[in-house]
């Protein structure tokens, strides 16, 4: 089965094309604000964990969202077994199924590796511009290149400032809580941009629990918040069907 972005283009759909994903990249520019310094905490945090340089900015890339790779640093520098480490990662990007969820409908047709791609850069950011560029009423190839140009800036600027950060960490103080910043990070990103109520409520229940629940130990606050989350937002959207 083919799909929109790999069909051969139209005479002046190429131009389209390109238009689409630059667009796309200039509609996450500004979410970059909210991004960089949470990745800089990131790398800050890997940084403090003790763990040699590579191997935690290679997190960046494997994990690649930024509250479970906070989490897995921490649960890592305590000596967490890996069990519980890759148990909370999982735990905390339940949420990233409900976006998969409410883009689904949007990538049915495509190929497996369009899927695979769209569904490894999806996060909260490339959600937002991914939400939009949907909704805006361009043609399937148009909206997936302008999801894949956001995404892919994205990407590359989130793998720039937590290697920025892993290499200035020590100018950080080791005692400074950085817990919190997940949280906040999700509620002044998503909540504001989420076009429907499964997805607004659902962060933003996430977001309150994880708070309420920081003070827990082996990162037990964000993946408890995710759950949460996760379970507000898909009651919701059982209600809508």
């Amino acid at each position: 089965m083919t799909t929109q972005v790999l069909t051969a283009p139209a005479p002046g759909a190429a131009d389209g094309g390109r238009r689409a994903f630059r667009d796309g990249a200039r509609a996450m520019l500004p979410l970059l604000v909210a991004v960089a310094p949470f990745g800089l905490v990131i790398g800050v945090a890997a940084a403090e964990s003790g763990a040699p340089q590579l191997a935690a900015w290679s997190t960046s890339w494997l994990i690649f969202a930024g509250s479970a790779q906070l989490a897995a640093i921490s649960l890592l520098a305590s000596g967490a077994p890996i069990v519980a480490v890759a148990g909370t990662v999982a735990l905390i990007n339940l949420r990233l199924a409900l976006y998969g969820m409410t883009l689904a409908p949007h990538w049915r047709g495509t190929s497996r590796w369009w899927r695979a791609l769209a569904a490894y850069l999806l996060v909260d950011p490339s959600f937002v511009v991914g939400s939009q560029s949907y909704a805006s009423g361009r043609s399937p190839r148009a909206a997936h290149l302008h999801f894949l140009g956001g995404a892919l800036l994205l990407w590359t600027a989130w793998l720039l400032v937590t290697a920025v950060g892993a290499t200035a960490g020590a100018v950080v103080p080791a005692a400074l809580d950085l817990e919190f910043v997940g949280p906040l990070y999700l509620i002044s990103l998503v909540v504001p941009a989420a076009r429907t109520p499964a997805i607004r409520l659902g962060a933003g229940t996430g977001a309150a629990v994880a708070i309420a629940a920081a003070a827990l130990p082996l990162q037990v606050g964000p993946a408890a918040g995710m759950v949460a989350g996760l379970l507000v937002g898909l009651c919701l959207l059982r209600r809508a069907s």
